[in-house]
């Protein structure tokens, strides 16, 4: 289990963190900068040629959303000198795409204080090149946030580039020691405020995003939400609480996540319970949505699928499966039930969009949009339906 504490390291100014569910006047969302904040830690995000992509998720992530640090940049010689936000969804946010790390401190007012390695290759390990990139960006005074399977503080090299540049490196999927893990206890009943897991039926296909947009749009809506983050670019945007569930021991998955989850329940007392979720119960590379399932036993799953993506993500022979067949394997694998889906647009029009919420809403008789390009109350409605004693909540909190 892991509730997530401010990361500021010795070098690094210090930084005012505060959990909103303790700020009535702040629902957005359940850990955030406050504005009064003397100093906001800033970043450059490295995605190189992957920007926009699919193995930029976690670049793709901190543009849409970071409350732990203030990106600068994102290094992608590929898109140099475009928008971030253009490239992602057509809308500016004045953060750069640089050519490489000279360009991107160059355009810097200062040396950051965080490299962020923004990518997540299959092999969730290092190449030659970026080995050398990330020593020197640790040269420049700038401390590391790897989110890879490959732990940068047990390789010697990185080890001594930490005492010369006086940096760290936060390696953030580093599980604790075995001892310190927690096993299933079934106080996953204990929770009484409903848990929605958001799925999918591939792996990157937008379920953090998505879970990050409905706890956005029900704390707006006088809902109190907390969201459970399961991967890496959660926990670095900045979840207050999470685990990086593919790397526990499996014997532990479900476990740490159950207690992740009774630890939010208890210091944030929400009315709802966002979990993030990985993978898909259906794809045979992942079985992190397993353990999700087991470990939080949500009351409500919504779903997120691509219906322009043919064939698996990073498995071009294996086709992607049909949302109706997603559904049943997790309704037979799991006491639950699907709320809702959400699409994921790629490679789509709007029109070709709507064409699908309709199309999936006659078909699957559930409620169906689109997180990013529809209007956020549609979550919000999609949640009510489910679960309609939350409208009390909501009067309550008015």
């Amino acid at each position: 289990m892991l509730v997530v504490p401010p990361v500021v390291p010795s070098n690094a100014p210090e930084t005012n963190f505060k959990s909103v569910a303790n700020n009535d006047a702040v629902r957005s969302v359940p850990f955030c900068v406050t504005e009064d904040s003397p100093h906001v830690a800033t970043a450059i995000v490295y995605c190189e040629a992957n920007f926009g992509e699919i193995d930029g998720k976690t670049a793709n992530g901190l543009i849409r959303r970071s409350e732990k640090y203030k990106i600068l940049s994102v290094i992608d010689s590929k898109k140099a000198g475009l928008d971030t936000g253009m490239v992602l969804d057509n809308k500016p946010n004045e953060i750069p795409l640089c050519r490489d790390l000279a360009d991107s401190l160059a355009q810097a007012d200062s040396v950051p204080d965080f490299f962020i390695f923004g990518m997540a290759p299959a092999s969730g390990m290092l190449s030659k090149h970026e080995r050398g990139l990330v020593l020197e960006a640790m040269s420049h005074g700038m401390n590391i946030v790897n989110g890879l399977h490959e732990f940068l503080n047990d390789d010697p090299v990185f080890a001594a580039a930490c005492l010369a540049g006086k940096v760290e490196i936060i390696d953030v999927r580093k599980p604790r020691d075995k001892k310190d893990l927690n096993l299933f206890s079934g106080r996953i009943a204990e929770v009484t405020c409903p848990v929605i897991a958001v799925l999918g039926t591939d792996c990157a296909i937008g379920k953090r995003t998505t879970a990050s947009i409905i706890t956005s749009a029900l704390n707006e809506a006088g809902i109190k939400t907390v969201m459970i983050g399961t991967g890496q670019t959660g926990l670095i945007q900045g979840a207050r609480y999470g685990v990086a569930l593919d790397a526990v021991p499996s014997q532990f998955c479900a476990g740490e996540l159950e207690a992740t989850v009774v630890k939010a329940f208890e210091n944030e007392s929400p009315d709802v319970i966002v979990v993030e979720g990985q993978g898909a119960l259906s794809h045979p590379a992942f079985s992190s949505t397993s353990f999700i399932l087991r470990g939080c036993c949500p009351n409500g799953v919504v779903l997120q699928h691509a219906p322009r993506r043919s064939e698996r993500c990073d498995f071009e022979k294996m086709p992607m499966p049909t949302p109706a067949s997603e559904i049943n394997l997790i309704e037979t694998f799991s006491d639950t039930k699907i709320i809702g889906l959400t699409i994921n647009h790629e490679q789509m029009s709007d029109t070709e969009v709507s064409a699908a919420i309709t199309q999936y809403e006659q078909e699957l008789n559930i409620p169906v949009t689109d997180a990013l390009t529809r209007p956020s109350e549609r979550l919000v409605e999609m949640v009510l339906a489910a679960f309609p004693l939350l409208k009390d909540k909501q009067a309550a909190n008015a």
